[in-house]
């Protein structure tokens, strides 16, 4: 599997790939389909049985051929869409700059830790779940996990936080409560989870969703390296309550 996925650096993949989160599915020696949270990864020889097999809304084709047969097969109900992956150049992580970030809360606001009582009230909340939702249970992200969350009042309203965990790196994954935004809360808690992340000398992995995502990446030090096309299925949306991801 190492083979079929060679050149696939994200730690979403890579934590599959250790067995550390998510599944892997292969077909033979020829193709493999990595799956975790929203996001299926098709890798080696293109395969009709493992795109029927893909069971999150994202589609993350490993080749040219890959995307041909999800044209073949899914039709108009694969949307693409550009994703942006991005590296870190650890000169543009300034530690000033980052730390000027967390700094800059409205009155009013803090920061704090993901801790156990904090992981439960956010996976009670929709636009929070991705935060945590990857991970088995509390004590499963405790122990891999890593994330900061924004506070009001005591009320949470925005996060950063760990998508996926594998060795030696994390997928970054960052959310705001819809009428919390354009407050520089986004970019205080995923500046404070970056310097956490070069503390503790893990790799802070970002792929953009979209471009305002890119912008927030590039804002805290990171660098475009290749933009690429991903495929939304919405009927593989599944109901984020019942995941079973390990």
């Amino acid at each position: 599997m190492e083979d079929l996925f060679a050149g696939w650096e994200a730690p979403m993949v890579r934590a599959c790939l250790q067995g550390r989160m998510g599944r892997v599915q292969t077909l033979g020696k020829d193709c493999a389909l990595a799956s975790i949270g929203d996001f299926c990864f098709l890798a080696g020889e293109p395969s009709l049985e493992l795109i029927t097999a893909a069971d999150a809304p994202i589609l993350v084709p490993g080749s040219a051929g890959w995307e041909a047969l999800i044209w073949e097969v899914l039709g108009e109900r694969a949307v693409p869409f550009t994703r942006y992956a991005t590296r870190r150049e650890p000169e543009n992580f300034r530690r000033d700059r980052l730390i000027h970030f967390t700094r800059s809360l409205p009155h009013g606001f803090a920061i704090h830790p993901i801790g156990r009582e904090i992981y439960f009230t956010l996976m009670e909340k929709e636009w929070a779940w991705d935060l945590c939702g990857c991970f088995a249970d509390a004590s499963d992200f405790l122990e891999r996990g890593l994330g900061f969350v924004v506070t009001q009042g005591g009320m949470l309203v925005a996060g950063a936080s760990s998508y996926a965990a594998c060795d030696g790196a994390i997928e970054i994954e960052i959310d705001t409560r819809p009428d919390f935004r354009r407050l520089g809360l986004a970019s205080a808690c995923g500046a404070r989870l970056i310097l956490e992340c070069l503390t503790r000398g893990i790799y802070p992995g970002w792929d953009a969703h979209d471009r305002r995502s890119l912008a927030l990446a590039e804002k805290l030090g990171y660098r475009l390296d290749h933009p690429y096309t991903a495929y939304w299925v919405e009927e593989k949306v599944r109901d984020k309550r019942d995941l079973n991801i390990n």
